[in-house]
């Protein structure tokens, strides 16, 4: 079996794109794999880049860029987010002479 070359894929996208009545490029297909390496975690950026070619990390950044949908969700998120990291926090106790009763009035922590 020979390797494919760049020219037979290329031919090939043609076809199936005839096919679909698409348009993809093989570059839309480097493009999607360059997005999706530089989401993963387990990959570190540097490796993206040489997989890539890119002479700049700077470059391979650009497709870390969040899309409206993730910027929109954590956004949505972030509430919510607030309210877990608030309700971990605890009080610490009142110093010595204090009533932590008192305290609770004091800051508001106590509903009536």
């Amino acid at each position: 079996m020979r390797p494919l070359t760049y020219h037979a894929a290329h031919r090939m996208f043609e076809r199936v794109n005839a096919d679909l009545g698409s348009n993809w490029t093989l570059h839309d297909l480097r493009h999607t794999a360059a997005y999706r390496m530089s989401r993963d975690p387990k990959i570190p950026l540097v490796d993206v880049q040489w997989v890539m070619s890119h002479a700049s990390v700077t470059t391979t950044q650009l497709y870390m860029t969040p899309t409206g949908d993730e910027v929109i969700e954590n956004v949505m998120a972030h509430p919510a987010r607030q309210e877990a990291h608030a309700a971990a926090r605890q009080a610490p106790p009142p110093a010595p002479g204090y009533s932590s009763e008192s305290l609770d009035v004091l800051f508001g922590r106590v509903t009536q």
